[in-house]
């Protein structure tokens, strides 16, 4: 389950780009926290924080408890814009979190065992279909990745949706039940030709002709 951290934030006054561009003038960043059957409010966050937590990665599937001016709301951030140029942080959508609700989230992938997939071993490549999957999840159990177990792959196998234990009250928006994550190839040029060659050294070779018998002159 995604873990929860805990975020300073300051309700600001105004909207608009003209009051966005004074709040980073500042030092800080703008934001605004939605949803909820509530109105959008304005914020206001520490850029330093914020930028060390988005570029620790996972942060569109953090949970954060934001302190408001002392009142707590359990929030995820939806969306978060960067600089153009020196690629730091200028705008965070937060959404309000309510109980019983449920959210749709890119959830990561994350392949295992490759030692043990026979087609690998063999110089296989790994296609990777998806590296996250698009799920809905409940807001108080989003999970931090899903996990693709390769053991026994080889060439031309494909491992599907389905194969993938996935949490609890989670499911995919994907229409199709059982769509492929990922897919095993073959090396280009390989597979079955270089088999050909360790068969034939495999086999018994055959049995030597007896030797004639030299006829005394």
């Amino acid at each position: 389950m995604a873990e929860t951290k805990k975020l300073a934030a300051t309700v600001r006054s105004g909207t608009g780009k003209g009051a966005a561009r004074s709040v980073r003038r500042e030092g800080r960043i703008p934001a605004v926290l939605y949803g909820g059957g509530e109105a959008p409010q304005p914020l206001s966050l520490d850029k330093k924080s914020v930028t060390q937590l988005i570029f620790a990665g996972h942060f569109l599937t953090t949970i954060f408890e934001l302190d408001v001016d002392g009142k707590k709301e359990r929030a995820i951030p939806r969306d978060y814009q960067l600089d153009v140029v020196k690629d730091t942080p200028i705008h965070v959508d937060f959404l309000r979190l309510k109980p019983g609700s449920r959210l749709r989230v890119q959830v990561p992938v994350h392949f295992t065992n490759h030692e043990v997939a026979p087609g690998l071993k063999r110089g296989g490549a790994l296609n990777i279909v998806y590296h996250t999957v698009e799920m809905w999840v409940p807001a108080d159990n989003i999970p931090e990745a899903i996990t693709a177990d390769l053991t026994g792959m080889d060439f031309n196998d494909s491992l599907h949706i389905s194969a993938i234990p996935l949490p609890e009250g989670c499911r995919p928006t994907n229409p199709d039940k059982n769509f492929t994550v990922a897919s095993l190839s073959p090396p280009a040029g390989g597979g079955a030709e270089e088999e050909a060659p360790a068969a034939a050294a495999a086999a018994p070779a055959p049995a030597a002709a007896p030797a004639k018998e030299e006829k005394k002159k």
